[in-house]
């Protein structure tokens, strides 16, 4: 059988359903989370329809197998606190359209906690054996909640790990999140590798003290600490970075966070992702150092490092894409590197990967305002499709 589009499309926008922001297309479906979790299930029970067999682990990560060795395919469908329609979705629902429309045996996988509310990718690196259960148990959020105790949430669901060995690969659809393809009318990307990415938290701790009454060459500032840290770090990478490097401090937690006391702690996130892994280990270095400069007299904590290393996709399956891709958007479609951690790095450790993208209008993701043209959607369902009759 042929894939169908209308309801592909129609699973995407129901899916959409849990969690609707009621802002545009705007999904609140973070890991864990009520929306999350009644998702899954309705998935579980769209995978049962498809003759595939439902397996949850002990993460929540979503499984429907086909009998015997098979290709796996699929994405993660939490989403950032404030999070699109797509990121994620999209691939988990063109995985289970192909599932049920193919020849061929293709089992699908929506992963849980991909945004990271607890770390980076979590349910593929605990599945991929990249984070150990116990160490990720112990990973809390920006609200104190271990990621353990989070996961209790799906103790009824929750079954032995999938074993990976049945799986010949794994091909994941995804939006580009980026602005390239919109920007180029180009309908479809298929990616050369995966950028590698590192994480951590740093906490600066002054003194709190009255806003008032100390003077400003007596303070230690917390916040001025942290000021201070992002203008260096900006400086200090100027001749180690590329273009294509990117750090962000996303996350900043001032303590007791009032206006008339100086700030007697910062504490804030530090992410930064590059292609090369040498150049990656050489920012943590510059972290480190000027974190520990601009310190000074004041006390300095480093949280856990958390990283994933840049990944090539397989050679075989980016060939299977590149032939879908030229079959259904001739000349419209390019070869890509992914700016964007998925969780295909994760799972290139026990499998060879590959990856295929559709536009982001305007290149927003990670916001309510994220979309795509339901005719690239299509065609990207379709790319996959052609991709899977030729493996």
């Amino acid at each position: 059988m042929a894939v169908n589009a209308e309801r592909f499309l129609a699973d995407l926008h129901k899916l959409r359903s849990f969690g609707a922001s009621g802002v545009g297309k705007g999904v609140v479906r973070p890991a864990y989370s009520e929306a999350d979790i009644a998702a899954r299930r309705w998935l579980a029970g769209r995978m049962e329809e498809a003759g595939l067999q439902v397996r949850f682990d002990p993460v929540g990560n979503l499984f429907g197998l086909a009998e015997g060795p098979s290709l796996l395919m699929g994405s993660h469908s939490d989403s950032q606190p404030e999070g699109g329609w797509l990121d994620g979705a999209l691939g988990v629902i063109a995985a289970l359209e192909v599932a049920r429309s193919s020849d061929r045996p293709v089992s699908v996988v929506s992963f849980q906690d991909e945004e990271g509310r607890f770390g980076v990718t979590t349910g593929s690196a605990i599945w991929s054996g990249h984070l150990p259960l116990d160490q990720a148990d112990g990973l809390a959020d920006h609200a104190g909640i271990r990621f353990g105790a989070a996961r209790t949430a799906m103790a009824d669901l929750a079954g032995d790990f999938v074993d990976p060995g049945q799986f010949s690969g794994f091909v994941e659809m995804h939006i580009e999140q980026g602005p390239t393809l919109d920007t180029e009318d180009d309908q479809i990307g298929v990616v050369t590798d995966i950028v590698g990415i590192r994480d951590m938290k740093i906490t600066f701790d002054g003194q709190q003290n009255h806003a008032g009454t100390t003077p400003m060459h007596l303070r230690r500032d917390a916040f001025q600490a942290l000021s201070r840290f992002n203008s260096l770090i900006n400086e200090r990478f100027r001749n180690v970075v590329t273009p294509r490097t990117v750090w962000t401090i996303g996350h900043v937690s001032l303590h007791p966070n009032a206006s008339s006391i100086v700030p007697g702690r910062a504490q804030f996130s530090m992410q930064w992702r590059d292609g090369d892994a040498g150049r990656l280990a050489r920012m943590e270095e510059i972290i480190r150092q000027t974190a520990e400069e601009v310190a000074g007299d004041m006390g300095l904590e480093f949280g856990p490092l958390l990283g994933l290393e840049p990944v090539a996709m397989d050679d075989r399956l980016k060939a299977a894409l590149e032939h879908g891709a030229e079959a259904m958007a001739p000349g419209r479609w390019r070869h890509m590197p992914s700016g964007a951690l998925h969780d295909a790095t994760n799972v290139s450790r026990l499998m060879p990967v590959a990856m295929l993208f559709v536009p982001s209008i305007g290149g927003i993701s990670h916001d309510f305002a994220e979309d795509t043209d339901e005719a690239d959607l299509v065609a990207g369902l379709k790319v996959l499709d052609k991709a899977t009759q030729r493996l």
